[in-house]
């Protein structure tokens, strides 16, 4: 098979998971309305997760920061807990790496934020942590999940689960899903 055929075997297969989670976007609305009145509210939307998904957490963060496409969206508040170096290593050493996003959400959280978690095994344990921690300081909790949703599924408030088993697939969709909420926010807050 040429690299050619497998470039496009690869992206159908994707599609075809694409296909499937459109078939689940009702599980979306009450995700973009507990974002929607987080921001409405002044809010802060804090992203987390590991690996791939920790870019994933930065990328979307940014997005709300500066802007999606072009035009006049005005700063919105976001915030990747994977960024900063310094917390997520002093947290790692002094409280052990399960504890890394949470430690951050315990200084920074406040009822009102939303945290959105990325794990494609639905099983992290610093985001099982993070979740945790988030519910009790009444933050909002997202998950952006893949496989069954794993134990994260049960824990956030809100889920969208990509039923897939490949972890590159999964961390696709999640992007390309939330572009889309990106897009449908961003677009409300057109100065």
């Amino acid at each position: 098979m040429s690299d050619a055929a497998r470039i496009a075997a690869g992206l159908r297969s994707l599609a075809t998971v694409a296909e499937q989670a459109a078939a689940g976007t009702a599980a979306l609305d009450p995700i973009v309305a507990a974002m929607r009145k987080c921001l409405a509210g002044g809010g802060t939307l804090f992203f987390a997760g590991n690996g791939g998904s920790a870019a994933d957490a930065q990328h979307l963060a940014s997005e709300y920061v500066v802007r999606y496409r072009t035009g006049n969206q005005r700063a919105l508040r976001a915030i990747a807990l994977t960024t900063d170096t310094s917390a997520l290593t002093a947290a790692a050493n002094d409280f052990g790496y399960d504890q890394v996003f949470a430690r951050q959400l315990e200084a920074l959280g406040r009822p009102g934020d939303v945290l959105i978690v990325h794990s494609t095994s639905g099983d992290s344990p610093n985001c099982v942590v993070a979740v945790a921690r988030a519910r009790a300081l009444g933050v909002t909790t997202i998950g952006f999940l893949g496989n069954s949703g794993g134990t994260l599924a049960a824990l956030v408030d809100h889920a969208f689960v990509v039923q897939d088993d490949r972890t590159n697939h999964i961390q696709e969709i999640h992007l390309a899903v939330q572009h889309q909420i990106v897009a449908i926010l961003a677009s409300e807050n057109a100065e």
